[in-house]
């Protein structure tokens, strides 16, 4: 299998990370022209669940080094497959909320707040689980991220003085998604042995099973979780199951498109944690906050109209979060 065996390289495959985790909410916003959340989430985590298996069966399978797919899935132990598995039900609660939050107060709110938060308590529970890096460094980084998210917050506030049309429900939503966000890393991450990817210790995953395992408990869990979505929505009215296959193609694609490129990144970070450490690798592809902040206020204009001082409070908020994401950088190095 496909193994990073420098912190070079290993910080590349966290930007991808940062990258993909940062851009797969644009097909939630180009599928919301014509169709709910609830339905494109369907789409989403079918695309999770294929990349999942596609990349297990090709680079967890291909070359000399590590376990291939087929062997490592054999040989895992219960309760380290339980352990990826609960980590993708918690992640699937999380991200649902998310979804929610984004269509009710966009890209650049839901995911500066939601997932800064997830970002702050995910690498304080990484690396208390297993310690890698600079403390000092780590909690620097931290800290300068929690004060951008408190900015994004005060911006979208500072927006919402001169606009009636988005509801301040979103930041609760997205303060819900990040508190049960930061804990699904640490389960995928204890199903694997990050010591040594090329050989594991018995029983436990390589990143490639770990991440087709947590896609499965996306997959299963989303039958209760979107269910539920469905039949108690967070706006509008609910909706039936039979909605979904009334879609067009070209429409379930680009639900599909967004779980495929979320677990792109999803399986960058699993496979850079063996050298980069969960806490950082967790914690730069989080960064992805910054990249969807972005695209909501540059791309799709979410605070069009809002005071100057919003736009200032971001300008702010930026900054501190490459501050924050550069001395994460540092800690590992």
């Amino acid at each position: 299998m496909f193994i990073v065996s420098d912190y070079p390289l290993a910080i590349l495959f966290c930007c991808v990370t940062m990258l993909c985790w940062g851009s797969w909410g644009n097909t939630q916003k180009l599928a919301a022209r014509t169709w709910r959340y609830e339905f494109f989430y369907w789409d989403y985590v079918i695309g999770v669940w294929l990349l999942s298996l596609l990349s297990a069966v090709t680079l967890g399978s291909f070359g000399d080094e590590g376990r291939s797919f087929p062997n490592d899935l054999a040989q895992a132990g219960a309760l380290h497959l339980g352990s990826a598995f609960l980590g993708g039900v918690i992640f699937n609660a999380a991200n649902i909320l998310l979804s929610a939050a984004i269509a009710l107060c966009g890209l650049s709110v839901a995911f500066p707040v939601g997932i800064g938060l997830a970002l702050i308590l995910g690498v304080l529970i990484n690396y208390f689980g297993a310690a890698k890096g600079d403390p000092l460094f780590i909690f620097a980084g931290v800290c300068l991220i929690t004060v951008a998210i408190v900015l994004n917050g005060l911006a979208y506030k500072k927006a919402l003085v001169g606009s009636r049309k988005v509801s301040g429900r979103g930041i609760f939503i997205s303060i819900a998604a990040g508190v049960i966000m930061a804990f699904f890393y640490r389960f995928v991450a204890a199903s694997m042995d990050l010591t040594n990817f090329a050989s594991p210790q018995a029983g436990k995953l390589t990143p490639y099973t770990a991440v087709f395992i947590f896609a499965t408990g996306v997959l299963v869990s989303n039958f209760l979780f979107n269910t539920l979505a469905m039949k108690h929505p967070v706006a509008g009215e609910p909706v039936s199951v039979a909605g979904y296959f009334r879609g067009k193609a070209s429409t379930h694609m680009v639900g599909m498109l967004g779980g495929i490129i979320w677990c792109i990144g999803q399986s960058f970070s699993m496979i850079a944690s063996g050298k980069a450490g969960a806490p950082i690798s967790y914690g730069l592809g989080q960064g992805a906050t910054l990249v969807s902040a972005l695209w909501g206020v540059l791309i799709w204009k979410e605070f069009k109209g809002a005071p100057k001082v919003s736009m200032l409070l971001n300008t702010g908020m930026f900054i501190l979060f490459l501050s924050g994401l550069g001395l994460l950088i540092y800690a590992g190095a």
